[in-house]
């Protein structure tokens, strides 16, 4: 399981969760469309992330960030991340359809 950021880099925007596929998540928000929150806001881009070895683990690390000051936040981007590099900017993501597609062929 893992707790990760994405963020729009330029504004500094947020998005705070937790997936147990953080490279199908990772695919979901880059190719989110307007009418979501990511999409809106254009927050594609995966700053931080740090596995866990239980649901619970990542769940309440994620409940802790997005009740941290937006200070705090920054912070921990920048000890893992200091330039704010899209960490996912190499991954391979041939093959990935979107989760919405894959529900909706169901």
């Amino acid at each position: 399981m893992y707790t990760y950021i994405m963020a729009h880099i330029k504004n500094r925007l947020f998005y705070v969760g937790v997936t147990n596929n953080i490279k199908q998540r990772t695919f979901d928000h880059k190719n989110a469309t307007y009418g979501t929150h990511t999409g809106t806001y254009n927050i594609k881009q995966l700053v931080w992330f740090e596995e866990h070895d239980s649901p619970l683990k990542a769940i309440r690390r994620e409940k802790t960030i997005k009740k941290w000051k937006r200070d705090w936040k920054i912070n921990l981007i920048e000890s893992i991340n200091p330039e704010w590099n899209d960490l996912a900017a190499d991954w391979n993501f041939d093959g990935f359809i979107t989760s919405k597609e894959r529900f909706n062929k169901k």
